[in-house]
C-alpha cells in the first residue's frame, strides 16, 4: 500500500513547501488538486518541478471552474492530458451534480463507453469519487449517488474509484459495508481517508464517529495493495508548520501500524 496526501490538506502553503513537509514527514507521496495555483501558468513546468520534490501519485481534476480550464469535461480531459505527459499514473474526478445543473457533463459520461480507453487512453486510470451527503435532509446533489448504481455504472464502463471514507460516512456510519460492496467489484483503486462527524466532513482521525481504526483493520485483511490518500481540512491543524509536520508523521505512524495487522475476526477474508 502507497501512503500519500492530498494537497488539500495543506492548501494554506504554497505547492513547494506542501511538497516539501510531505516528504519530510514521510509519505510516499500527494495527490495534486487542480485548482487555482493551476491558472496562467505552463502546468507541466509545475508538475515536473514539484515532481522533483516528492512522487505525485494521482491528479484530483478540478471541481470548480478554472480559467483556461474549460467545462468539466474539458478539465478532466486536460488533468489527464498533464499527467499522461509527467507519469502520473491516476486522476480521480467528481460525478456531476444535478444541483449545479451539469447536464451537459452527466451526458457526456453516458455516451462514454469504455473510460480507460475513450478518455485514459490506456495510459492513465480514471476513476470516480462516491460524494457526500449534505444537509438537515441528508441530500446527495450527485449523479450515482447510490452505491449499486455506481458500482453498476464504473463496472459496465471500465471505471475505477476512489472511495471517500468521509463522503461514506455521512451517509451512514457504518461505511465499511459500502466499501466491501465496491472493493468486491475490483474497482477500488485510491481512498480517500479522514472522519466524519454531524455534517462535519475531512476531519483529523479520531474527532469524528467513523470506525476508521476497524476500516484500516480491513484493508490489511482484504490485502489492499493500492493508494491510501490522507485528505483533511487545512483547519484541523494548529497553524504551526512543525507541529503540523509532526502530526502528519504521527497520523502516517498509525496509518501503517493498522494496516500491517492481522485479519480482524470478522473480515470476509478470515471466514473463507
Amino acid at each position: 500500500m502507497l501512503f500519500s496526501v492530498s494537497t488539500g490538506t495543506l492548501f494554506i502553503f504554497p505547492l513547494p513547501k506542501i511538497f516539501e513537509m510531505a516528504a519530510e514527514a514521510g509519505f510516499d507521496g500527494l495527490e495534486l488538486i487542480i485548482n487555482q495555483d493551476f491558472e496562467h501558468v505552463d502546468s507541466r513546468k509545475l508538475v515536473g518541478e514539484l515532481s522533483r520534490i516528492l512522487p505525485i501519485l494521482s491528479i484530483h481534476a478540478p471541481f470548480m471552474f478554472l480559467d483556461g480550464w474549460g467545462s468539466p469535461v474539458d478539465s478532466l480531459k486536460k488533468s489527464v492530458e498533464l499527467a499522461a505527459d509527467a507519469g502520473i499514473p491516476l486522476v480521480n474526478f467528481h460525478p456531476p451534480s444535478w444541483a449545479k445543473f451539469e447536464f451537459g457533463f452527466w451526458r457526456w459520461m453516458y455516451r462514454i463507453q469504455d473510460f480507460q480507453k475513450e478518455v485514459g487512453g490506456g495510459e492513465v486510470l480514471l476513476t470516480l469519487e462516491n460524494m457526500p451527503w449534505e444537509g438537515s435532509l441528508k441530500i446527495n446533489e450527485n449523479i450515482l449517488s447510490r452505491s449499486e448504481k455506481m458500482v453498476q455504472f464504473i463496472t459496465e464502463r471500465n471505471l475505477y474509484q476512489t472511495f471517500d471514507c468521509t463522503h461514506a460516512g455521512s451517509g451512514k456510519t457504518s461505511f465499511i459495508s459500502d466499501f466491501y460492496l465496491f472493493y468486491s467489484s475490483g474497482r477500488v483503486r485510491n481512498i480517500h481517508f479522514s472522519d466524519y462527524s454531524h455534517g462535519r466532513q475531512h476531519l483529523l482521525p479520531g474527532r469524528g464517529s467513523l470506525p476508521l481504526t476497524r476500516f484500516l483493520n480491513h484493508l490489511s485483511a482484504v490485502g489492499y495493495g493500492e493508494t491510501l490518500t490522507l485528505e483533511l481540512l487545512p483547519n484541523e491543524f494548529p497553524k504551526d508548520e512543525r507541529i503540523i509536520v509532526e502530526s502528519l508523521k504521527e497520523i502516517l505512524q498509525y496509518l501503517r501500524r493498522e494496516t500491517a495487522l492481522p485479519p480482524p475476526a470478522d473480515s470476509p477474508v478470515e471466514s473463507r
